[in-house]
């Protein structure tokens, strides 16, 4: 999917969205894998939308869904 470029403050307030996941993640204990911190860069980056990160992390093998 295409998608259009993003806004600095878009991509601020993404970068915000996923520095405070990976904190939840943190707490709990566990590391993002380098797979799933390269999706948060694309979302980050505008690459991809929300759902496409959703459905990527939910869909990598290295997510271990509880």
């Amino acid at each position: 999917m295409t998608h259009l470029p993003i806004s600095e403050a878009e991509r601020v307030r993404r970068d915000r969205e996923v520095s405070f996941a990976r904190g939840n993640v943190r707490y709990e204990g566990g590391i993002l894998s380098d797979e799933i911190e390269r999706l948060n860069a694309r979302y980050i980056n505008g690459e991809i939308d929300s759902d496409e990160l959703t459905a990527a992390i939910l869909a990598s093998t290295t997510v271990r869904h509880g």
